[in-house]
Protein backbone atom coordinates (compact mmCIF):
# COMPACT_ATOMS: atom_id res chain seq x y z
CA UNK A 1 0.00 0.00 0.00
CA UNK A 2 1.47 3.32 -1.09
CA UNK A 3 1.70 5.98 1.64
CA UNK A 4 2.68 9.63 1.32
CA UNK A 5 4.45 10.70 4.53
CA UNK A 6 4.89 14.39 5.28
CA UNK A 7 6.87 16.32 7.88
CA UNK A 8 4.55 19.29 8.67
CA UNK A 9 7.61 21.46 9.32
CA UNK A 10 8.48 21.26 5.62
CA UNK A 11 5.15 22.70 4.44
CA UNK A 12 4.07 26.29 4.03
CA UNK A 13 1.16 27.17 6.34
CA UNK A 14 -1.47 27.40 3.54
CA UNK A 15 -0.52 23.94 2.26
CA UNK A 16 -0.57 22.42 5.75
CA UNK A 17 -3.87 24.18 6.47
CA UNK A 18 -5.41 22.59 3.38
CA UNK A 19 -4.37 19.08 4.41
CA UNK A 20 -5.53 19.48 8.00
CA UNK A 21 -8.95 20.84 7.08
CA UNK A 22 -9.57 18.27 4.35
CA UNK A 23 -8.51 15.32 6.50
CA UNK A 24 -10.04 16.35 9.83
CA UNK A 25 -13.65 16.60 8.74
CA UNK A 26 -16.58 16.95 8.94
CA UNK A 27 -16.37 19.67 11.57
CA UNK A 28 -19.38 21.26 13.32
CA UNK A 29 -19.75 25.01 12.95
CA UNK A 30 -19.96 27.54 15.78
CA UNK A 31 -21.72 30.68 14.60
CA UNK A 32 -20.35 32.92 17.33
CA UNK A 33 -21.85 36.26 18.31
CA UNK A 34 -19.80 38.64 20.44
CA UNK A 35 -19.69 42.32 21.37
CA UNK A 36 -16.84 44.76 21.87
CA UNK A 37 -16.51 47.27 24.72
CA UNK A 38 -18.44 49.86 22.66
CA UNK A 39 -21.37 47.48 22.22
CA UNK A 40 -20.74 46.72 18.53
CA UNK A 41 -22.07 43.27 17.65
CA UNK A 42 -20.01 40.76 15.63
CA UNK A 43 -21.15 37.46 14.14
CA UNK A 44 -18.72 34.97 12.60
CA UNK A 45 -18.57 31.19 11.94
CA UNK A 46 -15.76 28.88 13.10
CA UNK A 47 -15.30 25.21 12.28
CA UNK A 48 -12.45 24.69 14.73
CA UNK A 49 -15.16 23.90 17.28
CA UNK A 50 -16.62 21.20 19.50
CA UNK A 51 -18.03 20.38 22.94
CA UNK A 52 -15.42 19.13 25.41
CA UNK A 53 -17.21 18.63 28.73
CA UNK A 54 -20.73 18.10 30.09
CA UNK A 55 -19.92 18.75 33.74
CA UNK A 56 -19.08 21.58 33.60
CA UNK A 57 -20.62 22.25 30.15
CA UNK A 58 -17.68 23.51 28.10
CA UNK A 59 -17.42 24.36 24.40
CA UNK A 60 -14.24 25.46 22.68
CA UNK A 61 -13.79 27.22 19.36
CA UNK A 62 -10.76 28.82 17.78
CA UNK A 63 -10.64 32.11 15.84
CA UNK A 64 -7.18 31.59 14.37
CA UNK A 65 -4.73 34.28 13.30
CA UNK A 66 -5.03 35.06 9.61
CA UNK A 67 -2.44 33.21 7.58
CA UNK A 68 -1.92 35.95 5.03
CA UNK A 69 -1.01 38.83 7.36
CA UNK A 70 -1.02 37.42 10.92
CA UNK A 71 -3.83 39.71 12.06
CA UNK A 72 -6.44 38.62 14.61
CA UNK A 73 -10.19 38.39 14.08
CA UNK A 74 -12.83 40.59 15.68
CA UNK A 75 -14.27 37.62 17.58
CA UNK A 76 -10.93 36.98 19.28
CA UNK A 77 -10.50 40.66 20.12
CA UNK A 78 -14.07 40.89 21.42
CA UNK A 79 -13.90 37.93 23.80
CA UNK A 80 -10.63 39.29 25.18
CA UNK A 81 -12.33 42.64 25.86
CA UNK A 82 -15.73 41.28 26.89
CA UNK A 83 -15.55 37.56 27.83
CA UNK A 84 -18.98 36.43 26.66
CA UNK A 85 -20.18 34.66 23.52
CA UNK A 86 -23.28 33.02 22.12
CA UNK A 87 -22.54 29.88 20.12
CA UNK A 88 -25.29 29.32 17.57
CA UNK A 89 -25.56 25.94 15.88
CA UNK A 90 -25.81 25.86 12.08
CA UNK A 91 -28.21 23.66 10.13
CA UNK A 92 -29.01 23.44 6.42
CA UNK A 93 -31.78 26.04 6.61
CA UNK A 94 -29.27 28.81 7.46
CA UNK A 95 -26.03 27.57 5.87
CA UNK A 96 -25.92 30.18 3.07
CA UNK A 97 -26.55 33.02 5.53
CA UNK A 98 -23.89 31.60 7.82
CA UNK A 99 -21.42 31.59 4.94
CA UNK A 100 -22.24 35.21 4.13
CA UNK A 101 -21.57 36.20 7.74
CA UNK A 102 -17.96 35.00 7.33
CA UNK A 103 -17.25 37.99 5.08
CA UNK A 104 -14.62 40.19 6.71
CA UNK A 105 -16.55 43.40 7.19
CA UNK A 106 -15.24 46.29 9.30
CA UNK A 107 -15.62 46.21 13.06
CA UNK A 108 -18.47 48.74 12.86
CA UNK A 109 -20.55 46.49 10.57
CA UNK A 110 -23.17 44.20 12.09
CA UNK A 111 -23.04 40.80 10.34
CA UNK A 112 -26.54 40.01 11.65
CA UNK A 113 -27.90 42.64 9.29
CA UNK A 114 -25.59 41.75 6.40
CA UNK A 115 -26.56 38.05 6.60
CA UNK A 116 -30.24 38.72 7.29
CA UNK A 117 -30.30 37.10 10.72
CA UNK A 118 -32.59 38.16 13.57
CA UNK A 119 -30.97 39.44 16.76
CA UNK A 120 -32.63 37.99 19.85
CA UNK A 121 -31.66 39.35 23.25
CA UNK A 122 -29.84 36.84 25.46
CA UNK A 123 -30.84 36.21 29.08
CA UNK A 124 -27.51 36.23 30.93
CA UNK A 125 -24.88 37.51 28.48
CA UNK A 126 -24.60 40.66 26.43
CA UNK A 127 -24.15 39.27 22.87
CA UNK A 128 -27.45 38.50 21.11
CA UNK A 129 -28.31 35.05 19.76
CA UNK A 130 -29.35 34.15 16.22
CA UNK A 131 -33.13 33.79 16.11
CA UNK A 132 -32.99 31.40 13.15
CA UNK A 133 -30.53 28.95 14.77
CA UNK A 134 -31.98 25.60 15.87
CA UNK A 135 -29.96 25.70 19.11
CA UNK A 136 -28.07 28.53 20.81
CA UNK A 137 -25.75 28.46 23.82
CA UNK A 138 -25.18 31.55 25.94
CA UNK A 139 -21.66 31.29 27.32
CA UNK A 140 -19.17 33.10 29.48
CA UNK A 141 -15.53 32.79 28.46
CA UNK A 142 -13.36 31.10 31.08
CA UNK A 143 -10.09 31.78 29.29
CA UNK A 144 -8.46 32.26 25.89
CA UNK A 145 -5.38 30.18 25.15
CA UNK A 146 -3.11 31.51 22.40
CA UNK A 147 -1.36 28.60 20.65
CA UNK A 148 1.17 30.69 18.77
CA UNK A 149 2.15 34.11 17.50
CA UNK A 150 2.43 33.44 13.76
CA UNK A 151 -0.16 33.39 11.00
CA UNK A 152 -2.42 30.35 11.23
CA UNK A 153 -2.00 29.93 14.99
CA UNK A 154 -5.18 29.09 16.88
CA UNK A 155 -6.69 30.87 19.86
CA UNK A 156 -8.78 28.51 21.98
CA UNK A 157 -11.84 30.25 23.41
CA UNK A 158 -12.93 28.09 26.36
CA UNK A 159 -16.62 28.83 26.79
CA UNK A 160 -18.86 27.81 29.71
CA UNK A 161 -22.54 27.27 28.85
CA UNK A 162 -24.94 29.32 30.97
CA UNK A 163 -28.19 29.05 28.99
CA UNK A 164 -29.42 26.77 26.21
CA UNK A 165 -32.16 27.81 23.76
CA UNK A 166 -33.76 25.11 21.58
CA UNK A 167 -36.41 25.72 18.94
CA UNK A 168 -39.23 23.30 19.77
CA UNK A 169 -39.70 22.29 16.14
CA UNK A 170 -36.46 20.30 16.42
CA UNK A 171 -37.63 18.15 19.34
CA UNK A 172 -39.11 14.66 19.08
CA UNK A 173 -42.16 13.34 20.92
CA UNK A 174 -40.01 12.59 23.98
CA UNK A 175 -38.78 16.18 24.15
CA UNK A 176 -35.26 15.30 22.99
CA UNK A 177 -33.37 16.90 20.12
CA UNK A 178 -34.16 14.97 16.96
CA UNK A 179 -31.06 14.41 14.80
CA UNK A 180 -33.07 13.96 11.61
CA UNK A 181 -35.11 17.11 12.18
CA UNK A 182 -32.01 19.15 13.04
CA UNK A 183 -30.55 18.65 9.55
CA UNK A 184 -27.14 19.91 10.67
CA UNK A 185 -24.30 20.85 8.35
CA UNK A 186 -20.54 20.52 8.81
CA UNK A 187 -17.42 21.96 7.24
CA UNK A 188 -15.18 19.94 4.95
CA UNK A 189 -12.02 20.97 3.10
CA UNK A 190 -11.82 23.94 0.71
CA UNK A 191 -15.35 25.17 -0.14
CA UNK A 192 -17.08 21.87 0.67
CA UNK A 193 -19.75 21.20 3.29
CA UNK A 194 -21.73 18.09 4.18
CA UNK A 195 -25.31 17.64 5.37
CA UNK A 196 -26.35 15.27 8.16
CA UNK A 197 -29.63 14.23 6.61
CA UNK A 198 -31.21 11.28 4.80
CA UNK A 199 -28.83 8.51 3.74
CA UNK A 200 -25.90 10.35 5.34
CA UNK A 201 -27.28 9.31 8.76
CA UNK A 202 -26.78 5.81 10.12
CA UNK A 203 -26.77 4.16 13.52
CA UNK A 204 -24.15 1.93 15.16
CA UNK A 205 -24.84 0.21 18.49
CA UNK A 206 -22.56 1.69 21.16
CA UNK A 207 -20.09 -0.85 22.61
CA UNK A 208 -20.54 0.82 26.00
CA UNK A 209 -23.87 -0.98 26.33
CA UNK A 210 -22.40 -4.45 25.93
CA UNK A 211 -19.09 -6.29 25.86
CA UNK A 212 -18.57 -7.40 22.28
CA UNK A 213 -16.85 -10.67 21.39
CA UNK A 214 -14.29 -8.75 19.31
CA UNK A 215 -13.18 -9.26 15.73
CA UNK A 216 -10.42 -11.61 16.91
CA UNK A 217 -13.05 -14.23 17.80
CA UNK A 218 -14.28 -14.55 14.22
CA UNK A 219 -13.14 -17.46 12.01
CA UNK A 220 -9.90 -16.90 10.07
CA UNK A 221 -11.67 -17.12 6.72
CA UNK A 222 -13.87 -14.19 7.82
CA UNK A 223 -10.85 -12.07 8.77
CA UNK A 224 -9.42 -12.64 5.28
CA UNK A 225 -12.75 -12.03 3.51
CA UNK A 226 -12.87 -10.23 0.18
CA UNK A 227 -16.64 -9.81 0.59
CA UNK A 228 -16.96 -8.46 4.14
CA UNK A 229 -15.48 -5.05 4.97
CA UNK A 230 -13.87 -3.84 8.16
CA UNK A 231 -17.17 -2.18 9.07
CA UNK A 232 -18.97 -5.51 8.70
CA UNK A 233 -16.40 -7.22 10.92
CA UNK A 234 -16.77 -4.45 13.49
CA UNK A 235 -20.51 -5.00 13.62
CA UNK A 236 -20.03 -8.74 14.18
CA UNK A 237 -17.37 -8.05 16.80
CA UNK A 238 -19.83 -5.89 18.73
CA UNK A 239 -22.15 -8.86 19.31
CA UNK A 240 -22.18 -10.19 22.87
CA UNK A 241 -22.08 -13.94 22.26
CA UNK A 242 -20.67 -16.44 19.80
CA UNK A 243 -23.26 -18.77 18.28
CA UNK A 244 -23.66 -22.03 20.17
CA UNK A 245 -23.05 -25.41 18.55
CA UNK A 246 -26.76 -26.24 18.39
CA UNK A 247 -27.61 -23.13 16.37
CA UNK A 248 -24.63 -23.73 14.07
CA UNK A 249 -25.65 -27.33 13.38
CA UNK A 250 -29.24 -26.24 12.74
CA UNK A 251 -28.07 -23.61 10.26
CA UNK A 252 -25.74 -26.09 8.56
CA UNK A 253 -28.70 -28.38 7.90
CA UNK A 254 -30.59 -25.69 5.95
CA UNK A 255 -30.87 -26.06 2.18
CA UNK A 256 -29.13 -22.73 1.55
CA UNK A 257 -26.05 -23.66 3.58
CA UNK A 258 -25.94 -27.21 2.20
CA UNK A 259 -25.89 -25.90 -1.36
CA UNK A 260 -22.94 -23.65 -0.44
CA UNK A 261 -21.01 -26.36 1.41
CA UNK A 262 -21.33 -28.69 -1.58
CA UNK A 263 -19.38 -26.33 -3.83
CA UNK A 264 -16.11 -27.92 -4.93
CA UNK A 265 -13.86 -24.85 -5.03
CA UNK A 266 -12.97 -23.60 -1.54
CA UNK A 267 -12.78 -19.89 -2.38
CA UNK A 268 -16.14 -19.92 -4.13
CA UNK A 269 -17.60 -21.68 -1.11
CA UNK A 270 -16.16 -19.05 1.25
CA UNK A 271 -17.32 -16.13 -0.89
CA UNK A 272 -20.81 -17.57 -1.22
CA UNK A 273 -21.04 -18.09 2.55
CA UNK A 274 -19.90 -14.53 3.22
CA UNK A 275 -22.33 -13.09 0.69
CA UNK A 276 -25.17 -15.07 2.27
CA UNK A 277 -24.20 -13.78 5.73
CA UNK A 278 -23.97 -10.23 4.37
CA UNK A 279 -27.56 -10.42 3.09
CA UNK A 280 -28.77 -11.15 6.60
CA UNK A 281 -26.50 -8.50 8.13
CA UNK A 282 -28.01 -5.86 5.84
CA UNK A 283 -31.47 -6.99 6.95
CA UNK A 284 -30.40 -6.54 10.60
CA UNK A 285 -30.51 -10.28 11.32
CA UNK A 286 -27.16 -10.18 13.09
CA UNK A 287 -27.34 -13.42 15.06
CA UNK A 288 -28.27 -15.43 12.01
CA UNK A 289 -25.54 -13.75 9.94
CA UNK A 290 -22.93 -14.55 12.57
CA UNK A 291 -24.12 -18.15 12.83
CA UNK A 292 -23.80 -18.54 9.06
CA UNK A 293 -20.14 -17.50 9.24
CA UNK A 294 -19.40 -20.36 11.65
CA UNK A 295 -20.95 -22.99 9.38
CA UNK A 296 -17.63 -23.52 7.61
CA UNK A 297 -15.74 -24.51 10.74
Amino acid sequence: MAIKTIDPNTLATPELHKILLSAVAPRPIALASTVDTKGNVNLSPFSFFNVFSANPPIMIFSPSRRGRDNTTKHTYENVKEHPEVVINIVNYAIVEQMSLSSTEYGDDINEFKKAGFTEVASEVVRPPRVGEAPVSFECTVDKVIELGEDGGAGNLVISRVKRIHIKKEYLNEKGDLDTQKLDLVARMGESWYCRAQGDALFEIPKPIFNKGIGVDQLPVHVLKSSVLSGNHLGRFGNMEHLPNSASIEKEKASKAIQSILQMEEDQKKINALHEYALEHLKNHKLEKALTILFCLN
